[in-house]
């Protein structure tokens, strides 16, 4: 076990502080009109999504609400306990779950606090709309790519 590790969750403090901060300029702003267009391939649109990525179980009646915290819980808890057996030379994979980490306790925290997720980022090409998204879920997918990445490019 290599608790030193752990250091590389400093990564994620920013993550989490900068998701939190836009996520409250997003509501206080965007409160009263709810979409801005920013340029023609992106809106800032508020969204109050109780369900997960895409919107999938939105409606399904609050349990979802338990069900996303355990998850996030146990997958935060999964990363901790990954950090501390990789080697010192896994900078990538430990900057890859660092992020995912900062990007996982950034959506929890809404999810306690709130009962759901602020996504206030689309992006569109013209009628074609990718679902609402914010910053806590850009540092899950570039985490999710740096351990892609690390799975099908490295050789070890």
């Amino acid at each position: 076990m290599n608790y030193k590790n752990l250091n590389w969750l400093w990564v994620s403090v920013p993550i989490i502080i900068l998701d939190q901060i836009t996520k409250r300029l997003a509501t206080n702003h965007l409160i009263a009109f709810k979409q801005t267009a920013i340029f023609p391939w992106l809106n800032l649109h508020l969204i109050f999504n109780k369900g997960a990525a895409f919107g999938f179980l939105h409606h399904a009646g609050g349990w979802q609400s338990w069900f996303f915290i355990s998850t996030a819980i146990v997958i935060c808890v999964a990363i901790i306990a990954w950090l501390c057996r990789l080697s010192r030379e896994e900078k990538y994979l430990k900057l890859g779950l660092s992020l995912i980490f900062g990007g996982a306790i950034g959506n929890l925290w809404d999810r306690i606090t709130l009962g759901y997720v602020i996504d206030f980022i689309e992006f569109h090409l013209n009628q074609w709309y990718f679902p609402a998204f914010n910053l806590a879920d850009s540092a899950i997918t570039m985490g999710a790519i740096l351990l892609l990445i690390k799975l099908f490019v490295t050789k070890k």
